[in-house]
This record gives C-alpha cells, sequence and structure tokens, in this order.
C-alpha cells in the first residue's frame, strides 16, 4: 500500500499539476469524457490529440460552461473573434457565439486556430511554444518576441525568453508541462 501512494505521490509531482492528478485519479470519467472527442477533431486538424488535451485541460479543466475573463468560452476558451474567423473560414452561416458552449463545435473552432498557428510557426525548429503564445496572446505579439523572425529560426529559449508576459509564459510551459505528462503516460 505504501508502494502505491509512493508511485501515485511521484506521478502527481511529475504531472505539473498534483492537485488536477488526483482528481483525475478519483474521478476519470470527468477527465476522460471528451477524449474520443478531442481525437477525431485533432485528427481532423492535423494535431496530436494529447496536445490538444493539454490546451483544454489549461484552458478549462474540461468544464464545457467555463466563461473567461475576456468573453472566451468553452472547453478551449476560444474568443468571439476567433470563433467568428472559424465559422466564416468554415463557411458556417448565421453563427452564434453561444455555440462555443456546445464541446464539439468548441474543440473544432479551437483546433482550427490551433493548426493555423502551427502553420504560422511551422519554420521554427519546434513550432510548438510559438504556437500555444500565439493561442494565448495572439499572432502579433509573437511576432514581437520572435524578433520578427517569420520564417527564419529562433532557439525555443531565447523566444521564451522573449515573452514578456508572465502569465503566457506560465501558459506555455504548463500546456508543454501537461502534454509531455500525457506522452509519458501513453493514452488519453
Amino acid at each position: 500500500m505504501l508502494a502505491l501512494a509512493a508511485g501515485f505521490a511521484y506521478l502527481a509531482v511529475r504531472s505539473g499539476d498534483p492537485v488536477y492528478t488526483f482528481y483525475e485519479w478519483m474521478s476519470p470519467a470527468r477527465f476522460h469524457q471528451y477524449d474520443r472527442l478531442i481525437r477525431a477533431v485533432a485528427a481532423e486538424h492535423h494535431l496530436d490529440p494529447m496536445l490538444v488535451k493539454a490546451v483544454v485541460w489549461r484552458e478549462s479543466r474540461f468544464d464545457p460552461g467555463k466563461h473567461g475573463s475576456h468573453g472566451e468560452r468553452g472547453l478551449m476558451q476560444v474568443s468571439e473573434k476567433a470563433a467568428n474567423e472559424w465559422a466564416h473560414e468554415s463557411k458556417i452561416d448565421n453563427f452564434q457565439v453561444e455555440r462555443l458552449f456546445d464541446p464539439k463545435t468548441n474543440l473544432e473552432a479551437g483546433t482550427w486556430y490551433l493548426h493555423r498557428a502551427f502553420e504560422r510557426w511551422e519554420a521554427q525548429s519546434d513550432p510548438t511554444p510559438f504556437a500555444l503564445a500565439e493561442y494565448n496572446a495572439g499572432a502579433s505579439r509573437v511576432e514581437r518576441w520572435s524578433g520578427g523572425s517569420g520564417g527564419s529560426s529562433i532557439p525555443v529559449k531565447q523566444f521564451l525568453q522573449n515573452i514578456d508576459f508572465p502569465g503566457t509564459r506560465k501558459y506555455v510551459d504548463s500546456i508543454i508541462q501537461r502534454y509531455q505528462f500525457y506522452q509519458r503516460r501513453g493514452q488519453m
């Protein structure tokens, strides 16, 4: 029993969020209820489902009804502006922003937006931190933090040091840690 407790404690600390890990262990259904949908939508947008799940974890802790402080909505905390861009690009007529509380709609819009960010930063050796920073703070800020590198590469460490929004730096770090945790665990 002691070995089990020690193993759980180790896993919880390595997860980057011991409280979340405890709740996931106690109530796995809540933290896995969107896995099938995340896998399907991530595949459509050529994203790793574990990364998308890490974004959902960070943005809403899997609460589809979550409201953000700047009007973001749902699982991936999609802004109205991003949702309208997605709806326009996807040729969805009469899109109502309240539809972002529907998990499938939210995941569709959020993964579309995240994939677009990955495309913008594909010249980087590791586009993940750049795309996550853009998802959080917008493309123009990431351009500034990358030194306007656009098509040329900047070392990730330098890019992260250039982020002058502590909240965005913490956001990127926490998602990458959660993503690595999901990868180590090897399941979704």
